[in-house]
């Protein structure tokens, strides 16, 4: 299945979602043109609140990989490069990692420079 979502993780469902459709994106299971499941029909399956998915899908349109459209549901409109994919991925991670080890932003950002600077001058 192509959407997962485990409760008990911690990760907000949406997010969940969301990382769902970029995973799929990234390994090349979803491109341009492909439709996602309504987010009525996707709640059901994944036996979550309707408002989870559409913020979900709300995330990836502003991202610029999905559209919304009335009628027609949510349609992959983006592309998104493997490697970028990923770094994406790692970040959101991060941010969670951050937040329940109790990192504030500036400490993070801090963090991701000086080992941004180490792998580039290595």
């Amino acid at each position: 299945m192509l959407f997962r979502v485990a409760p008990e993780s911690g990760v907000p469902l949406a997010e969940q979602i969301a990382g769902s459709v970029r995973r799929a994106m990234s390994d090349g299971v979803l491109a341009r043109g492909d439709r996602l499941p309504a987010a009525r029909e996707l709640a059901g399956t994944l036996d979550v609140n309707m408002h989870t998915v559409l913020r979900a899908y709300g995330a990836l349109r502003e991202e610029g990989l999905i559209e919304l459209r009335r009628g027609r549901g949510a349609v992959v409109t983006g592309e998104i490069p493997h490697e970028r994919a990923r770094v994406i991925e790692s970040v959101r991670e991060l941010v969670m990692v951050a937040r329940r080890a109790g990192v504030g932003l500036d400490e993070a950002v801090a963090l991701v420079r000086q080992q941004y600077s180490r792998e580039v001058s290595a």
